[in-house]
């Protein structure tokens, strides 16, 4: 699924998908919320209703799930997405996209890894992080 601007669907910020139950992920989002204090971002769970209107459909093993990203320039996945946001996020968080340079195979190869230990490691979330009023607007179904 390619978006761009001229796609009635595409919203006017960036979207971070990620998965709403993965400890690791949700813990993702809460520092990247908190680090974008210009409001950049809006973020969706996987399992949520925009990821379901505007994402090609998910493996359904969650383990081979992997954080989206959704700009005008269309979407990225694994390392490419946590990349940009780190990008994107800029202060201390850019020196991480610097990892580019590190060949996208090998990149992914550790992201997979990651993914796929993510539950053994840290389990899984039932409930949400708590976020301030200005923080869940930036939530998405």
């Amino acid at each position: 699924m390619a978006a761009n601007s001229s796609n009635p669907e595409m919203p006017g910020h960036p979207i971070v998908f990620y998965d709403g139950a993965c400890v690791l992920c949700s813990g993702f989002v809460a520092k990247a919320i908190n680090a974008d204090t210009r409001g950049v971002f809006r973020f969706a769970p996987l399992q949520g209703d925009t990821a379901g209107a505007m994402l090609p459909p998910l493996p359904g093993d969650r383990r081979h799930w992997s954080v989206v990203y959704l700009d005008a320039d269309g979407l990225r996945t694994s390392s490419d997405a946590a990349l940009e946001i780190a990008r994107r996020l800029g202060g201390w968080w850019r020196p991480l996209a610097w990892c580019r340079i590190v060949p996208r195979g090998l990149r992914d190869f550790v992201y997979r890894f990651i993914a796929r230990h993510r539950y053994r490691a840290l389990g899984e979330r039932h409930s949400c992080t708590p976020l301030t009023p200005g923080q869940q607007a930036r939530i998405l179904p």
